[in-house]
Formats: C-alpha cells, sequence, structure tokens
C-alpha cells in the first residue's frame, strides 16, 4: 500500500467513525425516550435552536460530543476573532464537505477530443473530511456579543416576524371568536386578538411551524403522508420552544411532552427531528438581525435518510 493509499484509508476510516457517532447519537435518544426521558430531546431542541445552520448529523455529533456546546468555530475562525483555542482542548468532530480540483488523465496523448472534454468540464468534485471545531468554553480572547435576549417583550421581532410570514405568501388574521390561541388554515394564520405580545410571538411561530412543515411539507417529499394529528402539534410546539428559549421568551411549548414524537421508530423520530430543526433554522433567519447566528458553521450534505441507511445496513 502507498502512502497515499494510507492516507485516504485512515480518512475514510475517520469519516466512518464520525458517522457511528451520528448514529449511535440517535440510538441512544430513541432509547431515552423509550424510557420516558425526554430531557435529552430537550436539550436537542435548544442546540437545534443554538446551531440552526448546521445539518441534523453534525447537530446530532456537536449535541453528542458536547452537550453544553453554545458557540462553535474551527481554530482558525477563533483566531479571527480575537480569541484562541487553549491548549490540550479535544476538538469536536463534525463531517464537512470540500471540493477539490478534478483530477486529469496524465498522459493526454491518447485521449479522444470527447474524453478532454468531459475531463476539462469537471473543474471540481465534492469529497468530506472530518473537521473539529471547539466551543467557546474552550477558548480564551476578546469576549464576543451576546445573544438577543429580549425579556418578556419580542418588540421589533414581532414585527419581524409577522412581515416575514406574509412575505412566505401566509396571510396573517385575527378573530376574537375562535376557540384556540390561534389557527393554521394552509396558506393563512388566524390569532386571536388581544393576545400580549410575548404570547402572541409564540403563538404565531408555533402555527407558522405547521404552514411550514405542515401545509408547504418543509424537508418532505410531496408524495409524503401528512403525520399523525399528535405529531404535527408536538412538531409545532418544539419549534415554538426552541425559537423562544432562543430569543428569551418563555414558550407555552416550555412544558410540552415531546416524548410523543418517539412512536417506536427510530426513522420517524430522525425525520420529524429533521423538520423541527428545519423549520426553527428558517424561522431565525428571519429574526437573524436579532439573534446572532453560530460561527463558522459547517454544513454536511450527508442527510438523515443516508445515516439511518447506514445505520440499518450495519444491523442486519
Amino acid at each position: 500500500m502507498t502512502g497515499a493509499d494510507a492516507t485516504s484509508g485512515q480518512r475514510v476510516s475517520r469519516i466512518q467513525q464520525t458517522q457511528a457517532l451520528a448514529e449511535h447519537a440517535l440510538e441512544s435518544l430513541a432509547e431515552q425516550l423509550k424510557q420516558g426521558n425526554s430531557e435529552r430531546l430537550t436539550a436537542f431542541l435548544s442546540a437545534a435552536a443554538r446551531f440552526h445552520r448546521y445539518s441534523f448529523s453534525n447537530l446530532m455529533l456537536i449535541v453528542s460530543q458536547r452537550p453544553d456546546a453554545t458557540r462553535v468555530a474551527g481554530f482558525h475562525a477563533w483566531k479571527q476573532l480575537g480569541r484562541s483555542v487553549r491548549k490540550g482542548e479535544k476538538g469536536i468532530a463534525i463531517i464537512a464537505p470540500m471540493r477539490i480540483k478534478a483530477k486529469d488523465t496524465q498522459d493526454a496523448s491518447i485521449r479522444g477530443k470527447h474524453e478532454r472534454q468531459k475531463n476539462d468540464s469537471a473543474k471540481s468534485v465534492m469529497r468530506f473530511k472530518v473537521a473539529y471545531v471547539f466551543d467557546i468554553s474552550q477558548t480564551d480572547g476578546e469576549p464576543l456579543p451576546d445573544l438577543g435576549r429580549v425579556g418578556g417583550d419580542p418588540g421589533a421581532m414581532l414585527e419581524r416576524l409577522e412581515a416575514g410570514v406574509m412575505s412566505a405568501g401566509i396571510r396573517l388574521g385575527e378573530s376574537e371568536v375562535i376557540d384556540a390561541d390561534g389557527i393554521s388554515k394552509g396558506g393563512e394564520i388566524e390569532l386571536r386578538a388581544g393576545l400580549e405580545p410575548a404570547e402572541r410571538f409564540s403563538v404565531l411561530v408555533h402555527e407558522f411551524a405547521h404552514e411550514l412543515l405542515h401545509h408547504q411539507k418543509l424537508g418532505q417529499q410531496a408524495d409524503e403522508p401528512r403525520p399523525p394529528k399528535i405529531v404535527r402539534e408536538t412538531e409545532a410546539e418544539a419549534v415554538a420552544f426552541a425559537v423562544c428559549e432562543t430569543v428569551g421568551l418563555e414558550s407555552n411549548g416550555a412544558a410540552a411532552d415531546y416524548i410523543r414524537l418517539y412512536q417506536g421508530d427510530d426513522e420517524t423520530l430522525a425525520k420529524s427531528l429533521d423538520r423541527i430543526r428545519l423549520a426553527v433554522s428558517r424561522v431565525l433567519q428571519i429574526l437573524d438581525s436579532s439573534v446572532a447566528p453560530e460561527i463558522d458553521s459547517k454544513t454536511s450534505v450527508v442527510t438523515t435518510d443516508e445515516v439511518l441507511s447506514r445505520r440499518s445496513e450495519r444491523m442486519r
């Protein structure tokens, strides 16, 4: 085996080990829920808000390796922000995509015109690597701006959320006669008149999550069946909980029974969590000028389906 082959084999082995960590994290979460313990899932939802630009698999990796992480960045990114990773700190492994130049065939003289054109058009290819990020607690240096905290009043964020909902093509109205605090009708959200700003914010996030996940089918195939009502309500409540916690508001969903997301099926759980992550990310992007995003996010294109597929093959 050549040195290059050995290096390539080591790289693949590290990726496989890191992928196995993500799979184990999902299995562990499912086992906790099976035993009636929802603390791990609540921690996941909080992390989904803090690291909302990360993929599902990388989010599971961060939570499993460092559950208390709040802001993460790579070694050099921290340097650019005026902070340095302390000596001896262990990095958090994630899977990051990288583009590399495609290698041309050495002997160009024996290639036909068609092959030359094919190689010339392949300017780069996608590969994966294990990258390492560090939590802010593992660094020293210049202080960073805190996340926006709004206490009991969402202030301008409520206006920004309402504008974002309407810009998504959803009509927003009020009613004094509806029984619930809010109703999602598919292209229309109706809120009960007279809600306090913080409650209006929380309810609107909940109903917006219904619109994104259960009417627009964010993160789902067009022909994928609609989840049961108990799952739909829990997903929407989970999104409201994660978003409100991030901006410093109490959410009606804070005490929700997240265990209902688990129905004895790891695949259903993973897909539901991924949908929640996508909806949280969409809402926080609307509030982006008030909520500081995580730093130096690395997005893996390893999908939830691929994680589950690998897990199924390993268990055969």
